[in-house]
């Protein structure tokens, strides 16, 4: 149950929501990956800033917040996409795309492909969100990465189009972003993305 912006996100750091508890101790690792992820992009945007002065910019901040927000987000969502071999978070959801998907076709393949073989669905799911997560915290393979997210995003906007608890809009924003930061690659404000270019021309 939510409760304020400001509590909820100290229980997501401290890994005391809902979500978290369910993994019972393999909570703590999903704990530490993440804190470890905020550190290193500390780490990372701290060296590309003395490294590269056109870095220092108010628009490589922001996009660097948006990135690690964006990735917090994918983050967050893959803890309930566990345990394996099928959380129960996710196969609710997958049978709300099999009965509310804007198109009869989308909902008879997630009924008839999707659903009988949640086992192997799920953790390709989870590979993806947290592989997307690791993406835009560290703002490395920022632009594939924002790409494919932005299909993930559409795809749930399809799947989920007439659901009556969801608001289409979302997930269209959430694309949005997502083509935003491939279109102007976000990894190139204070990620390691920037570091590679910068490495590569050094020794060009």
């Amino acid at each position: 149950m939510k409760t304020d912006p400001f509590s909820d996100a100290w229980a997501f750091l401290i890994g005391a929501t809902p979500d978290h508890v369910s993994l019972g101790l393999l909570r703590y690792p999903f704990v530490a990956l993440y804190a470890a992820m905020l550190v290193a992009s500390v780490v990372i945007a701290r060296a590309n800033w003395h490294r590269d002065p056109a870095q220092r910019t108010a628009a490589g901040l922001w996009t660097l917040l948006f990135r690690v927000l964006m990735g917090s987000m994918w983050f967050q969502g893959s803890t309930w996409k566990l345990p394996l071999p099928v959380s129960a978070g996710l196969q609710y959801w997958t049978e709300q795309m099999a009965d509310h998907a804007a198109f009869p076709f989308i909902a008879g393949l997630v009924r008839s492909l999707v659903l009988p073989n949640m086992v192997l669905f799920d953790p390709v799911i989870l590979v993806v969100e947290l592989g997307l997560a690791v993406s835009f915290i560290l703002g490395i393979l920022v632009r594939p990465a924002a790409a494919l997210g932005a299909l993930y995003a559409l795809g749930l906007w399809i799947g989920l189009y007439r659901h009556p608890a969801e608001w289409a809009w979302t997930y269209i924003f959430i694309a949005i972003v997502h083509g935003q930061f491939a279109v102007h690659v976000a990894g190139h404000s204070l990620g390691l993305d920037a570091l590679i270019r910068t490495d590569k021309g050094e020794r060009a």
